[in-house]
C-alpha cells in the first residue's frame, strides 16, 4: 500500500540520516519499523495482563519533580526491584525496574506519565510464562 505524510523537512532530514547511518536499504523499509515500534510501545502497555517483569525508563528535571516521584516510587516498592538513577545537568535519567502484575505496573506508568517535569516514560514488558511463539500459531 501507497501512502503519502506531511513531515517537517528538518524532521525529514533527520530520519533520512538516521536511517541511512544504520544502513537499512530503504526509507520505506525505516518506515514501517517505527510505525512497527510506535504500535508496539502504545498497545503492549495496555494489552498485558498477569505476572510480568518490565523496564520503565524515563528523564525528569530533577528539582521539580524529585521529592513527589520518591513518593510515587515507595508507594510502589511492592513491585519495583530496583532503580538505577544518572544526573546529567537540571535533567536525569532514571530505569526502574518492576516485577508485579501488569495493572500494578501499569498504574505506576501512569503516574509517572502524569508528572509535567517528566519528559517521556518509556516501558519494556516481558512476560515470563507467556510464549510468543505458541500462542502465535
Amino acid at each position: 500500500m501507497r501512502t503519502s505524510l506531511n513531515v517537517p523537512q528538518e524532521v525529514l532530514d533527520e530520519f533520512d540520516e538516521t536511517w541511512e547511518n544504520e544502513e537499512l536499504e530503504s526509507r520505506s523499509r525505516a518506515v514501517r519499523e517505527a510505525i512497527q515500534e510506535y504500535i508496539e510501545r502504545h498497545t503492549s502497555l495496555e494489552g498485558i495482563e498477569g505476572p510480568a517483569v518490565a523496564a520503565l525508563a524515563f528523564d525528569y528535571e530533577h528539582t521539580l519533580v524529585i521529592g513527589e516521584l520518591h513518593t510515587v516510587q515507595h508507594e510502589f516498592e511492592s513491585i519495583i526491584w530496583t532503580t538505577h538513577h544518572m544526573h546529567h545537568g537540571e535533567w536525569c535519567l532514571e530505569t526502574i525496574f518492576c516485577q508485579g502484575s501488569a495493572m500494578r505496573i501499569r498504574e505506576l506508568v501512569y503516574q509517572l506519565r502524569d508528572f509535567d517535569a517528566v519528559g517521556r516514560v518509556n516501558v519494556m514488558f516481558l512476560q515470563p510464562e507467556h510464549d510468543p511463539i505458541a500462542t502465535s500459531t
